[in-house]
């Protein structure tokens, strides 16, 4: 005799108890209590939102750091003006032991720095009849006589403390006027947009406004007090000192140590020194001694702890 079970029946679903449930509120309640911790955090993790660094804002702020540098940009004697490649072929740039590296790759990006930071701008805009003689005076002038201008307008402006106001009278041919004018082109924020190179409307290419900025102190300045200096390890997506770019971590970290940090050529032995960093990671499981390391040092045993574990029972 075979017995059949009978399936139990299923329970009426209202006899349950039940709650009210709001699902709204605990909507509203979930973000707003999202929101307020995005504001918290974001107030003390986030970047600072520091306005950009430009021509205008520098010749507003230091007037006579921005004429100093315009000077030493006429006459040749700035840090652009001897970089060499790949602005140009005034010094051999950075080696990495006999490798010449910068005068391997040439001058690809030509600056002259008279003509791009100062000529140039001058004559690209409407001029009144004292500037075009200016500019017209000083480009017919030979070289010997525009160095004399140059040199004698720098010391004048040596001696008045760097301001182009107090600086005495003198044979200096017509470099004040240049000067003048083009710190008026700086401060109206034409020269920002003089010196983009690239036409059209996207603009990537900040290489001259960026050089001149760095000939000047104000750029080193303005990175020194938010700490972003190369002694600072300052490497941040915006202008600031917190979070930080952890991955360029390992980069700044040479620079903080000899020889780097006293080498000449201290950006081309970062290089090199990261380049064979990156092939000996890439290449560790075939170096020999190298790809043992992780049977001598058990880490991973650690941490699948649990998986040994269970092979031991």
């Amino acid at each position: 005799m075979k017995l059949r079970l009978r399936p139990a029946a299923e329970p009426d679903p209202y006899t349950y108890g039940s709650r009210h449930y709001d699902l709204v509120k605990e909507f509203v309640i979930a973000l707003g209590v999202v929101t307020v911790l995005i504001l918290i955090l974001a107030g003390v993790f986030s970047s600072p939102d520091e306005k950009p660094v430009t021509i205008a804002a520098w010749a507003k702020a230091d007037s006579a750091d921005f004429t100093a540098t315009a000077l030493a940009e006429l006459d040749g004697s700035s840090g652009t003006a001897g970089y060499g490649p790949p602005y140009n072929a005034a010094s051999t740039g950075q080696k990495l032991g006999p490798l010449a590296l910068a005068s391997g790759a040439g001058v690809t990006h030509p600056i002259d720095t008279a003509q791009a930071y100062v000529l140039t701008p001058l004559e690209a805009v409407p001029q009144g009849p004292a500037v075009q003689q200016a500019v017209s005076g000083y480009v017919s002038a030979g070289a010997t006589r525009q160095q004399a201008w140059t040199n004698a307008y720098s010391s004048a402006l040596d001696a008045a403390g760097g301001d182009p106001g107090k600086v005495k009278p003198g044979a200096y041919g017509p470099v004040p006027a240049l000067l003048t004018q083009l710190l008026g082109q700086a401060q109206s924020g034409s020269l920002d947009s003089q010196l983009i190179s690239e036409q059209g409307f996207y603009n990537t290419d900040y290489t001259l406004p960026l050089m001149f900025l760095a000939d000047g102190s104000y750029l080193a300045d303005d990175a020194r007090g938010q700490h972003l200096a190369g002694n600072q390890w300052g490497m941040m997506n915006e202008q600031g000192n917190y979070p930080g770019q952890t991955w360029l971590a390992p980069y700044t970290f040479w620079y903080q140590i000899a020889p780097y940090n006293s080498s000449a050529n201290g950006d081309a032995l970062v290089w090199g020194t990261m380049g064979l960093l990156g092939v000996l990671f890439v290449g560790l499981p075939f170096i020999p001694g190298l790809r043992s390391v992780p049977l001598l040092v058990p880490v991973h045993r650690l941490i699948w702890r649990r998986h040994y574990a269970r092979l031991r029972e």
